[in-house]
């Protein structure tokens, strides 16, 4: 898994190997696993189609309850973001994932309460995987990168859906280690805010 330059393609450091997908490419070859390439997104227009919503950070892993974001919204999240990378695999767009570092000019109420008890924290903002390629294990080898690459900010963090529930993406996220540190939203909305040290 390579991950492309940052938004505003300030030159950062190539990441290491590729990592691999648990499934043959398309199951056409047999040749073995599958690449999952993160490259960076140059236009916004695959990740805002109609087809398919784009999701929040309490949508990772496994389980996608998806937030409504136009592309229109997503051109502002772009521009203030500190990453926007899309996932290929075997060529087809995969899905994209969106971070911020801090600082970030960023109007998340859920960026921003973390912003308020941390100088150094890295932001996962959503990561979406197209359905085509979910439950292939890609999840975790997004996060594996996600995480090496939020190593030098000391913490990664994020929400989780509680209300609606997420049980799936909760689940997934205490098996790699996060912990709850707050709560933020209502009756109607209400969110775990997740952090794990790095």
């Amino acid at each position: 898994m390579v991950i492309g330059f940052p938004p505003d393609e300030r030159p950062r450091p190539r990441l290491g190997p590729g990592l691999r997908s648990p499934h043959p490419p398309g199951s056409r070859s047999g040749q073995g696993p599958a690449a999952v390439r993160v490259t960076r997104c140059p236009t916004c227009d695959r990740c805002a189609t109609p087809t398919w919503p784009t999701s929040s950070p309490s949508t990772t892993a496994t389980s996608w309850k998806l937030a409504p974001m136009d592309e229109a919204r997503l051109h502002e999240v772009r521009e203030s973001a500190d990453r926007f990378d899309v996932l290929d695999v075997d060529g087809a767009f995969a899905g994209f994932v969106i971070t911020f570092a801090p600082g970030a000019a960023y109007d998340s109420v859920n960026y921003r309460w973390f912003a308020a008890r941390h100088e150094r924290f890295y932001y996962l903002d959503r990561i979406v995987l197209h359905e085509g390629f979910r439950r292939r294990g890609l999840g975790g080898q997004v996060y594996d990168e996600i995480e090496r690459i939020a190593a030098p900010y000391t913490r990664l963090a994020l929400e989780v859906n509680l209300v609606p529930r997420n049980d799936a993406s909760l689940a997934f996220h205490a098996a790699r280690g996060y912990r709850e540190v707050g709560r933020l939203g209502d009756d109607e909305h209400l969110v775990a805010m997740l952090e794990k040290p790095l």
